[in-house]
């Protein structure tokens, strides 16, 4: 009743073709904007930024760069932590090296380097599939970290190998409170979400999810495995990149190589999974939901006063729990529910 295209007629091409065609959807992304961009500056505390928010985002733009790969194109990664990392120490060194480089092309160079290496780690996907490539990306993950720590030009020659990340400062506004660092990164977010929507809508997008169904079919009817495979790597290898330095810059303040380990990669791959595999949504609500979890389960077991022995395994339990969960009763996860709220709130209230 309240979510029917019934009588939303589309007279143009440019309207079909909408990122939104449904009316309802934009108003609900309108108002979503709103309070994002609005509301909770004026409401949410430094430590809801700090804590909640910005990492929140940082990661959705993680899960969303794994998705673009795994749940669209089909070619499992583990090292999604590596590319960010490569992100991330790319951008510092671009500011370091290079005096008077704006830090938004810093991000984009960083990415870009994450991506050409997201290609060069991607290439035995040409030759291999399942659990061989991601053994292949798993190298991913340690040598890149390897690099990192005993290369002392990509640290700046730092003993410790933990770095201040430079000044966080774009077009001569210096984005120091918590507040403004949010706003950054949330229109950062934004704009690369909206392109990933509009490329898994176009020809690249269709390639991916040939690919990702029946390369062998795929190559019969004229798309390029190699390209196709490829380009996904570069780009899913960019997002990683892009949120790596901003996972540096504006969250941790420090450039670090321990930051970006094994476990990084597996929490942003769980948010794919809980969230939902080939779903732009669902990468965002996995990072709410893998963010979220382990305060709302350290405030259970502080009420319930739980010993500490207990409420720190709490968190890998009930995480293994929820996999195990999804993968049996919702393989699709978090954004296929909300899928289904969505067709039943279109046939309400006749029965279906």
């Amino acid at each position: 009743m309240f979510y029917r295209e019934a009588g939303q007629f589309k007279t143009s091409y440019d309207a079909d073709s909408q990122i939104f065609p449904i009316r309802q959807d934009r108003i609900g992304v309108a108002l979503m904007l709103a309070v994002a961009f609005v509301v909770v500056p004026l409401v949410a505390t430094p430590y809801v930024f700090s804590a909640i928010l910005i990492p929140f985002l940082i990661f959705a733009l993680a899960a969303l760069g794994l998705n673009i790969l795994t749940g669209y194109a089909g070619q499992i990664s583990l090292g999604t932590a590596a590319f960010m990392a490569v992100g991330a120490f790319a951008s510092y060194n671009f500011v370091l090296r290079i005096p008077g480089i704006p830090l938004l092309v810093a991000f984009v160079l960083g990415g870009l380097c994450a991506a050409a290496v997201g290609i060069l780690f991607g290439l035995p996907s040409l030759r291999i599939r399942g659990f061989y490539l991601a053994a292949s990306t798993l190298a991913t993950q340690f040598f890149v970290v390897w690099c990192l720590t005993k290369i002392p030009w990509l640290t700046n020659n730092s003993s410790s190998g933990v770095i201040t990340a430079q000044k966080l400062e774009m077009f001569g506004y210096a984005f120091e409170s918590p507040a403004s660092k949010y706003l950054l990164v949330l229109c950062i977010v934004l704009v690369l979400a909206l392109a990933a929507k509009n490329m898994v809508r176009c020809s690249i997008g269709r390639s991916w999810m040939a690919i990702r169904d029946m390369d062998v079919a795929a190559e019969v009817i004229g798309f390029r495995p190699m390209r196709t495979k490829l380009t996904a790597f570069a780009i899913s290898s960019f997002y990683c990149g892009v949120a790596g330095a901003l996972y540096a810059y504006a969250y941790l303040g420090t450039v670090e190589p321990e930051a970006y380990n094994l476990d990084l990669s597996f929490r942003i791959l769980f948010m794919v999974m809980i969230g939902g595999m080939g779903s732009i949504l669902g990468s965002f609500l996995g990072a709410a939901f893998i963010i979220l979890l382990p305060i709302f389960l350290s405030q259970f077991a502080h009420g319930f006063g739980l010993p500490n022995s207990i409420a720190s395994n709490l968190e890998a339990m009930v995480f293994g729990a929820l996999i195990i969960f999804f993968l049996i009763v919702e393989p699709h996860g978090l954004a296929r529910l909300w899928q289904i709220g969505k067709e039943k709130l279109r046939l309400w209230p006749f029965p279906h």
